[in-house]
């Protein structure tokens, strides 16, 4: 964080026309994937409805996802290699051995959840509000190693469709 207590202050930040997210981060962090980093596909991914429409023109949604308190979820399956797991040997269906994600890669798509790794998004009364998830602060190795600051590119990881839903809360895990 900056030293500079009216940087830290919340702000919001237009991120599509008449769309706006409160920013709750240092607007000078900076995140980039990086080689190996597959964190993000340790938990279970959370597939709202348009993401259900999506993913059923890319997989068999019987094979590759769950119901987990009255919600869809994307898999979590036994890898049997000890990288790219989580502790219990598991991660997502949709990872490849390589550590890449055949959704993204093959069919240039990823569930709304993914896009918005590492952020933590939730409404409150003044709108979305997004910042970064604490337990990414521990675990993922892509935040402050490139010059791609966050604020800036905010719409790579808010899909438009986060403002429409009734609970974005993105801290619900299978």
């Amino acid at each position: 964080m900056s030293t500079d207590p009216a940087q830290d202050a919340p702000r919001r930040v237009e991120v599509y026309p008449d769309r706006e997210a409160v920013v709750e981060f240092d607007p000078d962090l900076t995140f980039e994937c990086v080689d190996d980093c597959t964190w993000c596909c340790h938990h279970g991914v959370l597939l709202y409805d348009r993401d259900l429409i999506e993913l059923a023109a890319r997989a068999n949604l019987a094979e590759t996802t769950t119901d987990f308190r009255g919600e869809k979820f994307v898999t979590r399956e036994e890898k049997g290699r000890d990288e790219h797991v989580d502790d219990d040997g598991r991660a997502c269906a949709f990872l490849r051995e390589d550590g890449l994600c055949s959704l993204h890669l093959e069919a240039d798509w990823k569930p709304t959840r993914c896009s918005v790794f590492p952020l933590g998004v939730w409404r409150e009364s003044d709108g979305l509000h997004v910042d970064i998830r604490e337990s990414a602060h521990e675990h993922c190795e892509g935040l402050n190693v490139s010059d791609r600051r966050v604020i800036e590119h905010l719409e790579a990881f808010l899909p438009e469709v986060l403002w429409e839903l009734e609970n974005p809360d993105s801290d619900r895990a299978l």
